[in-house]
């Protein structure tokens, strides 16, 4: 990606000059925004000494496999939510009953203060969860954003709100004032399997909408640190659901589907230098924030 196009930059300082004894464990996670999409970003540690001998500012982040499991949804929550236990389909059939489910969001705000301020933009994914316009996000997506716009398979664009919002897990849920609208599927991301179908839908680079990647479900209680520059703190996402689909800028809030094409995770991070290591938020983790929105 073009570093003219990155924009706020989630690292902090590393604490010590020195690499951590536990190098081959240590990742980066960094925010890209820009024209090309949001995405957050997992920098592997084959490439960390490089960072640290040019001076560049990181964040050593642990990527570790916590004690306890994924949280399982076993009911729906609100209107919106529904739990199947469909047998897999085609790719095809999955790709074509959520084309109009998965949409783009456009998110400018500013950054800075006058006279240094200036305008950002960012481009991400989300997807349909209720008919009367609620739709589902990264966190990080929306972030600081002034103005939000949704955009549609179909071409159509709606200016969007937060109406909630949970940094904890990096999820927010936005809404548009549409009815008639195609919700997904949720599924139950508690019954996940290692090996099983994983299938991502999103707007790679802000440009390729609608992309459609396969692969398989790599790993299950994965975990990771996200640290904000600008207030110095970090977010511990656990339970992450690691993938192998190709994800990239811009599929940030994408759905993670399995193979009935019911929704399991919310696409949050992929890792640069490195193939098929990218991870998603179960969709579990978002219950009770669905439930809040719809209330």
């Amino acid at each position: 990606m073009d570093t003219n196009d990155l924009g706020r930059d989630l690292d902090a300082t590393a604490g010590s000059a020195e690499p951590p004894a536990a190098l081959q464990r240590t990742v980066v996670v960094r925010e890209y925004r820009g024209r090309g999409g949001t995405m957050r970003v997992v920098v592997p540690s084959a490439v960390l000494s490089a960072l640290l001998a040019s001076g560049m500012t990181v964040a050593l982040i642990g990527a570790t496999r916590p004690a306890g499991t994924v949280p399982t949804a076993s009911a729906a929550t609100a209107s919106a939510v529904v739990y199947t236990t469909a047998s897999d389909v085609s790719v095809e059939k999955i790709a074509a009953t959520l084309e109009p489910s998965v949409v783009t969001i456009h998110a400018t705000g500013t950054t800075g203060g006058a006279p240094f301020s200036g305008q950002t933009s960012g481009v991400g994914s989300g997807f349909v969860v209720s008919a009367d316009g609620l739709i589902l996000t990264n966190a990080h997506v929306v972030a600081d954003a002034s103005t939000l716009t949704v955009e549609f398979s179909d071409g159509r664009q709606a200016p969007a709100t937060v109406v909630a919002s949970d940094s904890t897990h990096d999820l927010a849920v936005v809404r548009v004032d549409r009815t008639g609208l195609t919700p997904v599927t949720l599924g139950d991301s508690g019954a996940l399997v290692v090996g099983q179908t994983a299938i991502a839908i999103g707007s790679p680079l802000g440009t390729f909408t609608e992309t459609v990647t396969q692969g398989i479900i790599s790993g299950l209680d994965r975990s990771i640190d996200v640290a904000d520059q600008g207030t110095r703190s970090v977010h511990h996402l656990t339970g992450l659901i690691q993938t192998d689909a190709a994800i990239n800028p811009g599929n940030s809030g994408g759905p993670l589907l399995d193979g009935s094409g019911r929704v399991v995770g919310i696409v949050s991070a992929n890792a640069t230098d490195a193939h098929g290591v990218g991870f998603a938020i179960p969709i579990a983790a978002a219950r009770d924030l669905l439930a809040r929105a719809a209330a």
